[in-house]
C-alpha cells in the first residue's frame, strides 16, 4: 500500500508544474523541482513535506503575497484533491497579517483539498473575528466550506493545531454546530459529530446536555448525536449509554466466556466464545463490545475496545463466537507476556479471562 507522502512522486510534480507555469510564465520549474528533491526530502513524513512544498512556491512565486495568491487561486480548480494541501498551507506559512486575502484564498482553497489546518492559526491569532467568518461559513452553499465551519474550530483535530481555548471553552464552536446539525451533507455532519466527540474529551456534562436537546426530532441530528457521543459510549458513560436505551443492565449476565488456545503468537488470531443470557421477559437492546488489555514495555496492561454487536437480544441464551487478529500492524506494538480479554455489556464489564501473547520462535 502506498503511503500518503508518496502521493509527492516526480510524476506529480512533473504534471503540477506546467499548470503553475501556464499561469505565471516566470515560473522557473527546474529550480522549484531541485528545491524539491533536496537531501532531506526522503527522510520528510507527509506533513513536513507539504511544509516544504509551501516554502518552496513560497521562493518561486511572486514576492508579493497578494501575486502569488491570485496565482494560486486563479490554478485551484486544476489542482484538487488531498496532494495539493500545500495550497492552503502556503497561506497559513505566508498570509497571516493578510488576513482578507487569506480569508478569501482559504474559502476557495478547502473546496479543492482542505483548509481545515491553515484556518487554524488565524482562529488562534484573533479568535473573535475568525468565529464570525466561522459563522458566515456555515450557511455557505458548498459543502466543503460549511464543513471547515466545524473541521477547522474543532478543539482537537488529528494532525492540527490543538485550540487550547476551546479546550477551555467550547461555547464559540456552538452556535456552527446548532446551524450545521440537520445539513444535507453526510460530509458535514460528521465533521459536527467529530466536533462534538472532541468537547466531550473536555466537558462531557455540556455534550450530554447538547445530546439530550437534539435527541429524538431529526434522524440526520440523530445521527449526529450517537457519532458524537461514541467516546463517551466506550467509557461505559451511564447518561450516554441510557440515551440510546444501552444503559440498564438488569437481568443481563455473560457466562461460558472461553478462550480456544490460552497461548496466541504474534501472527495468529484469538478465538473466543461466550454466551450473552437475557433473563428477562423480552427482548432488550444489548451493546456488546470486548476489550483487550494490551501488555505494554513497562509490564501494565493498555486496554482496548472493540465493539462485537448492538441489536435486540431475545430471552434466553445466545452464544457469540469471535475472533481478534493479532498480526503485527503499523499502530501497534506487541509485548509477548499475560494479556487479558474482557465481555463489556452495556458499559459494564462482566467477564474476564487472561491469555498468553507469544512471539513465534526464532520472530525476534
Amino acid at each position: 500500500m502506498e503511503a500518503m507522502k508518496d502521493k509527492y512522486s516526480r510524476a506529480f510534480f512533473e504534471q503540477f508544474v506546467p499548470i503553475v507555469k501556464g499561469a505565471y510564465s516566470a515560473f522557473d520549474e527546474h529550480n522549484f523541482l531541485n528545491l524539491i528533491y533536496d537531501d532531506a526530502w526522503e527522510g520528510r513524513e507527509l506533513k513536513q513535506r507539504i511544509r516544504h512544498v509551501a516554502v518552496t512556491l513560497t521562493r518561486t512565486l511572486p514576492h508579493n503575497y497578494e501575486e502569488a495568491i491570485d496565482i494560486l487561486t486563479g490554478i485551484a480548480p486544476q489542482c484538487r484533491g488531498f496532494e495539493y494541501l500545500f495550497f492552503p498551507d502556503f497561506v497559513e506559512l505566508n498570509g497571516l497579517e493578510h488576513y482578507d486575502t487569506s480569508v478569501r484564498a482559504l474559502e476557495q482553497f478547502t473546496v479543492y483539498s482542505s483548509a481545515e489546518f491553515a484556518v487554524r492559526p488565524f482562529i488562534i491569532q484573533d479568535p473573535g473575528r475568525m468565529m464570525q467568518q466561522m459563522r458566515q461559513w456555515a450557511t455557505h452553499e458548498n459543502e466543503h466550506v460549511r464543513r471547515l465551519a466545524t473541521e477547522g474550530c474543532r478543539p482537537r483535530l488529528p494532525w492540527g493545531i490543538s485550540l487550547a481555548l476551546f479546550k477551555q471553552d467550547p461555547h464559540p464552536i456552538l452556535p456552527i454546530l446548532n446551524a450545521l446539525k440537520e445539513d444535507s451533507s453526510e460530509y458535514v455532519r460528521k465533521s459536527v459529530a467529530n466536533n462534538l466527540n472532541d468537547i466531550s474529551r473536555d466537558h462531557p456534562r455540556l455534550v450530554l446536555d447538547i445530546a439530550e436537546e437534539w435527541y429524538g426530532h431529526n434522524p440526520l441530528t440523530d445521527w449526529i448525536v450517537r457519532h458524537g457521543l461514541r467516546s463517551m459510549i466506550k467509557k461505559g458513560d451511564p447518561e450516554a449509554l441510557a440515551l440510546f436505551g444501552l444503559g440498564d443492565c438488569t437481568s443481563l449476565n455473560v457466562q461460558a466466556l472461553n478462550v480456544m488456545d490460552e497461548r496466541v503468537a504474534v501472527g495468529d488470531d484469538l478465538h473466543f466464545s461466550f454466551e450473552i443470557v437475557n433473563q428477562s421477559d423480552e427482548p432488550r437492546k444489548v451493546r456488546i463490545e470486548y476489550e483487550i488489555g494490551y501488555m505494554r514495555s513497562n509490564g501494565k496492561l493498555s486496554p482496548k475496545r472493540f465493539k462485537l454487536s448492538e441489536k435486540m437480544y431475545n430471552t434466553g441464551l445466545t452464544t457469540t463466537m469471535k475472533k481478534h487478529s493479532f498480526k503485527p500492524i503499523t499502530t501497534r506494538k506487541y509485548y509477548s507476556g499475560e494479556h487479558r480479554l474482557a465481555i463489556i455489556v452495556n458499559g459494564q464489564e462482566m467477564a474476564s479471562v487472561p491469555f498468553e501473547l507469544n512471539f513465534p520462535q526464532g520472530s525476534l
